[in-house]
């Protein structure tokens, strides 16, 4: 078959911003960039350098909750701007918030002291200066004036600062304002339209502008490629942001994780890689292969359009034991991935139980920690791209001539049009889009062998029954998998040194999960006992269940639930007197 091949003529932009984690006068700047250079626009879809600006919103550092209204500050006067989404953080949109189309006029403060340049066209990138800009507390003054924060209840180390870079660019030949979150989310509107016409600048490059390095307010930091094209999924979960916060900052460098992936042992996952380079259709189909300890999974028929990419993932399950693991990566077609080599680490979560608690255990330096704020994510969504055949047909055919002679002598020659109808179509492509949320609760009560428990009070040194409930809805059950495992840490080990994994009870779409048998207890109960010198208050249980695999990551919560200890076991000891 013969196929034409539509190009559209992008608007294109070089990002390639290197933040570091440093300490300035008031502030810590959590953030890093990519990016990559862009060709030339057209005049209903382009951008031009320097329309950009940075939305603020201020974040309670605790429970992640937006406390002020997002402000946009921009050197430029963006009145031209036509459509926006009106001022919504990326966690309020990430905590469910949709995508409001606004055309009424939009707002934005031209700071006094200008904002660095943020987006480059030549590579020259002010790193330094953005990285004072942003902790400067001549800045910071103003950001807290603007958004009606006192300045030293912004600086006490309860709040944060979230940042999102934002472009203003034509598109389909109206002035628009969107930060990556936003790009994404309207992306999605419009079936993959903007990404289809802007992707350089709303895929890359905006979104590649700013993420973290270390992981804060529930986002993890991005460890993937900084230079491709980005998905609407991890835009929406990874990337276009920044965080600055104002305490607490590490005196240590962050640690640099080498590995891709880490998985539990004896658990179901998948790997994924990013496909792009060229065009991949039924006539020039692309496979990848996946070499997992010396077993080869292929991938056949991952399709994709040209200028966009398609993730590809297997399913498989990790061996029993600890172990560093190289899976290699191989593509046959006319693509590339972003990955040649993923490495994976698997580690074993049911190692490090509780000891047995004694009767004359002490503790008498004991202080109560913050219950830990462990990565969350409930909900991914990928795509697959799904070829079609656009017939064209054209008659190639031709004409053909006879000529005779009549029995008069007379010559005539005649044509005849020969018809060859010829299907000259192309390849398109349709996105297919899946989903998958989990949501999950848990509950600790008192251990039902407990002789004085009263409701959800108990004295110290009893035991504790945990259930986890959890809930996956998903548009594509075949490329996921459920959770499997849950990890519980307790307040007396400053919930890390010791925890308990779970066992899972209920498979499927609803799992369910409890302790596991404890060895100590008398009665073989799935309990925890609580130390005798625990003192009196709130008894916080944390939970963090995960390895629900997806092909854009894994899904996890971070559970909590507590019970009140008052008084202790010795207090339910007496000594009876003897009878005469």
């Amino acid at each position: 078959m013969k196929k034409c091949i539509k190009l559209f003529a992008v608007f294109i932009i070089l990002l390639s911003l290197m933040f570091q984690t440093n300490v300035f006068a008031v502030g810590d700047g959590n953030v890093d960039s990519g990016g990559s250079d862009m060709g030339s626009g057209t005049s209903t879809n382009a951008w031009s350098p320097g329309n950009e600006g940075v939305r603020v919103t201020v974040v309670r550092a605790n429970d992640h909750e937006v406390v002020t209204v997002p402000i946009d500050l921009t050197n430029k006067s963006p009145i031209n701007v036509r459509v926006h989404f009106g001022k919504v953080s990326k966690i309020q949109y990430n905590k469910g918030k949709g995508l409001t189309i606004s055309q009424s006029a939009y707002t934005f403060y031209n700071p006094s002291q200008s904002i660095p340049k943020i987006i480059s066209i030549d590579g020259n990138n002010n790193i330094e200066a953005i990285k004072s800009y942003f902790t400067d507390e001549q800045v910071i003054r103003s950001i807290a004036s603007l958004t009606g924060m006192n300045f030293d209840n912004l600086v006490s180390g309860e709040y944060k600062l979230l940042l999102e870079p934002i472009a203003y660019y034509k598109f389909e030949g109206v002035m628009i304002a969107t930060t990556a979150t936003e790009a994404a989310m309207y992306d999605d509107l419009v079936s993959g339209l903007l990404r289809k016409r802007m992707f350089p600048l709303t895929h890359k490059n905006l979104p590649l502008s700013m993420f973290l390095e270390v992981s804060d307010l529930g986002y993890p930091a991005w460890s993937g490629s900084r230079t491709t094209t980005a998905t609407n999924a991890d835009i929406k979960a990874y990337l276009g942001l920044g965080i600055v916060r104002f305490k607490d900052v590490p005196t240590e460098p962050p640690i640099i994780n080498a590995y891709d992936y880490e998985y539990r042992v004896n658990t179901e996952v998948i790997t994924a890689v990013t496909i792009s380079g060229g065009q991949s259709d039924p006539d020039n189909p692309t496979q990848v292969s996946f070499n997992i300890n010396g077993t080869t999974y292929n991938v056949e028929n991952v399709y994709y359009p040209s200028g966009d990419s398609q993730v590809a993932w297997v399913k498989w399950k990790t061996p029993s034991t600890e172990q560093d693991m190289a899976i290699n990566v191989s593509v046959q077609g006319s693509g590339s991935a972003e990955k040649t080599t993923i490495n994976v680490k698997i580690i074993d979560l049911n190692k490090n139980p509780p000891l047995n608690p004694v009767a004359d255990d002490r503790n008498n330096s004991f202080s109560f920690e913050s219950v830990p704020e462990r990565l969350e994510k409930t909900r991914a969504d990928w795509s697959i791209w799904r070829p079609w055949w656009q017939e064209h047909w054209v008659d190639r055919g031709h004409w053909e001539r006879d000529s005779w002679t009549d029995s008069e002598g007379k010559e005539h020659t005649s044509r005849e049009w020969v018809s060859n109808w010829v299907d000259e179509g192309w390849w398109e492509f349709n996105l297919d889009r899946y989903f998958a949320t989990l949501s999950a609760d848990m509950s600790i009560k008192c251990d039902n062998k407990n002789p004085t428990a009263n409701g959800r009070t108990m004295k110290s040194g009893y035991g504790i029954n945990e259930t986890v409930t959890a809930s996956v809805s998903t548009s594509q059950s075949t490329a996921i998998t459920y959770p499997q495992n849950a990890v519980s840490y307790f307040p007396e080990f400053r919930y890390e040194t010791y925890w308990r994994l779970l066992e899972r009870i209920q498979g499927g779409s609803s799992p369910k999960f409890e302790f596991q048998e404890n060895k100590y207890s008398t009665y073989k109960d799935r309990t925890h006992f609580t130390p005798v010198w625990m003192p009196d208050g709130s008894y916080i249980v944390n939970t963090w269940l995960i390895d629900l695999w997806t092909p854009v990551g894994m899904l996890s919560m971070n559970l909590n639930d507590s019970l009140n200890i008052k008084g202790s076991l010795w207090d339910d000891w007496h000594i009876a007197p003897l009878k005469p």
